[in-house]
């Protein structure tokens, strides 16, 4: 008797992942995957069933439905309106979609003024370099060093790049 018991847990144990097998897999009209243990609505085409249950799965057609059920299941009604929900999580989608919006404006501004404040201060060192004032630095040290022409040269050529790329108008 507990050899039969036995025999009928296995059985009961190897029959549980084929109930898995009975599932439907399909694209709907916005895109997304859809599981499901029933059939996908009669407006979904052939073309967008990934997966259909049996063995088999993909290359398994469902049983021809009979013209009589056929006949009944074409007239399907428009489909319904939102509901509470919907209209709540399409103002929900509103709602995050103006606030990125204002997050990424904000960083525009704060990005422009960033700019601004780099191109006023490239503008006035290269004023203060073109000007002919003796110009010193800190070296590596701590001791203070003077440049000489050709760090002149360099440190302006510097800041006509920053002005270039600071002092642009910003892309539209």
């Amino acid at each position: 008797m507990t050899k039969q018991l036995r025999f009928l847990l296995l059985a009961a144990a190897f029959a549980v992942p084929f109930a898995a097998f009975a599932q439907w897999q399909w694209i709907d009209k916005d895109g997304r995957k859809v599981f499901s243990d029933q059939a996908p609505p009669a407006d979904v085409p052939a073309k967008n069933i990934l997966k259909r249950p049996g063995p088999g799965g993909k290359g398994a057609q469902p049983a021809e439905p009979d013209p009589a059920a056929s006949a009944a299941a074409a007239p399907k009604p428009p489909a319904p309106k939102p509901t509470g929900k919907d209209r709540e999580l399409e103002e929900k989608k509103k709602q995050a979609e103006a606030a990125d919006a204002e997050k990424r404006k904000a960083q525009e501004e704060e990005l422009s003024r960033t700019r601004a404040d780099n191109c006023t201060r490239a503008r006035q060192s290269k004023a203060a370099l073109d000007s002919g004032v003796r110009i010193s630095r800190m070296n590596e040290k701590g001791e203070r060093e003077f440049l000489d022409d050709a760090q002149r040269a360099a440190e302006g050529k510097r800041l006509d790049g920053l002005i270039a790329r600071e002092c642009r108008a910003p892309a539209q």
